[in-house]
């Protein structure tokens, strides 16, 4: 008896040095984030969060930012929770083309149209706020089409169709969880996520080959976004929002924040007993 309670007391000394560890990490993450902010001339706003361990870190997590076409998840998922419903189909023609194939052009190419047809569809902006209330979807707001977004005076303070980076990585990680889709429903939008065409000199640029990024960009002038998921090379994934107005080279901003999530996670989940959890995956 006396050997297992001498057992267990160096079990719970062992663990405190290493759990201590593992904050001071996730501290230096933060740091070595807040730094890189600081350094570039564009407001850079970003959230990112460890969709296993739910531990996050966030640089200006809670101010507004335009969403511009990161609003496209949104309304996909939208979309493909009617289907799942069995009143919208896939196979719906909508001016001539298939839901499919307008859900492809939206997220893959990001065009603004296809976007549109399937907003129209649904009913409007309006609805798709409504589903994203109706979800309890907090800090994401939606009040245009694409069409009328470019066409009004554009104001990058405006909180108008925008999101602050927690709320989108809370919104990220539901979807992610199956909280808002099927998992039918949630494969074939990661499935399409992972295709996107736009902005590879954004969060994937970076990042070591082969890492699957399953992301959507958005552009405005004068503002640069990337919003998605990252699978680091254990499989845990990280929901990441990074948001860039004003200043310059924003993409390249965009990049060095997820480069910077992707080490600074991934440091912490090998350390000190994370290497042993991840050799089991």
């Amino acid at each position: 008896m006396r050997l297992v309670v001498i057992f267990l007391w160096l079990l719970a000394f062992v663990a405190q040095p290493a759990a201590a560890t593992e904050g001071s990490l996730f501290h230096s993450v933060q740091q070595q984030l807040a730094m890189m902010v600081t350094t570039k001339s564009s407001d850079v706003g970003l959230a990112a969060m460890d969709l296993t361990t739910g531990e996050t870190v966030s640089v200006r997590g809670n101010m507004h930012y335009p969403m511009a076409s990161t609003v496209k998840v949104a309304v996909a998922a939208t979309y493909l929770s009617y289907v799942e419903k069995g009143d919208r189909s896939l196979d719906d023609t909508i001016s001539g083309v298939s839901a499919a194939a307008l859900m492809k052009r939206m997220l893959v190419n990001s065009d603004n149209h296809a976007t549109d047809l399937l907003i129209k569809n649904l009913g409007g902006p309006d609805t798709v706020q409504k589903w994203l209330d109706w979800h309890n979807v907090n800090g994401l707001r939606i009040d245009r089409t694409i069409a009328q977004l470019l066409r009004d005076k554009r104001n990058l303070y405006d909180q108008r169709d925008s999101a602050t980076p927690v709320a989108f990585v809370t919104f990220l990680k539901r979807l992610d969880k199956g909280d808002l889709l099927k998992p039918w429903g949630r494969s074939y939008l990661l499935d399409l996520m992972a295709q996107c065409e736009t902005g590879r000199n954004r969060m994937k640029w970076l990042l070591p080959a082969g890492t699957r990024v399953e992301h959507k960009t958005g552009t405005l002038n004068g503002l640069t976004d990337d919003v998605g998921f990252i699978t680091l090379p254990n499989g845990h994934r990280v929901a990441i929002a990074i948001f860039a107005r004003g200043g310059d080279n924003r993409p390249r901003a965009i990049a060095e924040a997820a480069k910077i999530v992707y080490d600074g996670f991934l440091a912490v989940l090998r350390w000190p007993y994370g290497v042993a959890a991840s050799a089991g995956q």
